[in-house]
């Protein structure tokens, strides 16, 4: 039950980081018809744009963490025993899951510090640009602790793509 929900918000953030994409093809297409047809540049367009690059960039990585996408190094892990191997892919889940923590907790702690402050642009909070990471901090740990709970039972994490 825990692998489902863990992949139905894997796909779920697959679906919201295409639709992010296809609002930031939008938003930058706005700004350079905008620029180059109307001689007048929309100040939001590329201030949104960094945003929804965040936002699609921090699911799409916590996506991978998931299926397994980010990079590797592999050829040590094949040449060693067994019982060696699941060993170090545990370590391995347990440190990025570490690591999740630690950049969930600190980019959390840096949007509740500039939650007041506004981005002149868009009108909405500085915290909207330290938000991405937070959660993705959180998916990232999330999914590692799938990890070591398949690994512990002896199975592999099916991508949620599939």
């Amino acid at each position: 039950m825990f692998t489902r929900f863990c992949a139905a918000l894997a796909r779920l953030c697959l679906k919201v980081g295409v639709a992010g994409l296809g609002l930031l093809i939008v938003a930058v297409l706005y700004q350079v018809v905008g620029r180059y047809v109307f001689n007048n540049t929309p100040t939001w367009a590329e201030s949104a744009a960094v945003l929804l690059v965040l936002y699609v960039t921090m699911l799409g990585m916590a996506v991978g963490v998931r299926d397994a996408g980010h990079i590797g190094l592999e050829s040590l892990l094949v040449m060693v025993p067994e019982r060696v191997r699941i060993k170090m892919e545990l370590l391995i889940h347990m440190l990025v899951l570490l690591f999740g923590v630690v950049m969930a907790y600190n980019c959390g702690l840096l949007a509740q510090s500039v939650w007041s402050y506004k981005i002149p642009t868009l009108g909405v909070s500085e915290a909207f640009k330290y938000l991405p990471p937070a959660m993705a901090g959180a998916l990232i740990a999330l999914f590692s602790f799938e990890h070591i709970l398949a690994n512990l039972q002896g199975h592999e994490v099916e991508p949620a793509w599939h």
